[in-house]
Parts: C-alpha cells; sequence; structure tokens
C-alpha cells in the first residue's frame, strides 16, 4: 500500500494514496495505515489523484475511517477524485457522505 502523508496548514494530515485500485486485494492494508495515521490528528484529507477504481469494500474502508474520526469529533475530505471514481460516489450518493474538493489546497482550506 502506498501512502504518502504530511502535514499543511493547521494541523490538517494530507495522506496520498499513490494505488490505482482501493478494493479487496488491498483494503484490508489500507485500514491499517489509515488507522495508525489518524491515531493522533482529527482532520485529514485524502488525496486521490491515481485511484482509478474502488469496490464496495474500498468504500467501506472510507466509511469506516469517516465514523473512525467523527467518534473523535474529526473528518475525512476527500480530493483530486478521478473522473470515473467521482461517478461511482455520484451514483452511490457517497457525495452527500464526504466532502469531495477539486484540489488538496481547497480541502485542506475548507477546515478553516
Amino acid at each position: 500500500m502506498k501512502l504518502l502523508h504530511r502535514i499543511e496548514g493547521n494541523d490538517v494530515l494530507v495522506i496520498e494514496l499513490r494505488e490505482d485500485n482501493l478494493d479487496a486485494g488491498n483494503v484490508g492494508a489500507f485500514k491499517e495505515e489509515i488507522q495508525h495515521l489518524v491515531t493522533q490528528l482529527t482532520r485529514v484529507v485524502l488525496d486521490m489523484q491515481g485511484v482509478k477504481f474502488i469496490d464496495s469494500s474500498g468504500l467501506g474502508a472510507l466509511i469506516s475511517c469517516l465514523r473512525q474520526l467523527k467518534a473523535r469529533q474529526g473528518d475525512i475530505r476527500l480530493c483530486q477524485m478521478s473522473p470515473s471514481v467521482a461517478a461511482l460516489f455520484e451514483l452511490m450518493r457517497m457525495n452527500r457522505v464526504f466532502g469531495i474538493h477539486a484540489s488538496c489546497n481547497d480541502a485542506v482550506a475548507s477546515y478553516a
């Protein structure tokens, strides 16, 4: 699982997901790494720039992360989705559940 991370703005954790797919094949590793990264910070931006496909287990992992953060009064915002992933989120109405932004800067600024 390729996850890069950095802190931006006012303690916003930006995580770059550098995988083509978020699916049953790698969702376990994704959840494990995300849980480790979000133990300290509650404001998270997930940069999904390279992701071309997400299946139901990938959506479930994102919802699990959102619930974990919400339980600690936090949130996760998504940014830089490919057109196909953005279309899936709209079809599944996940765009109503997650804050989705065109750029990382917009997503980080949304926490201000």
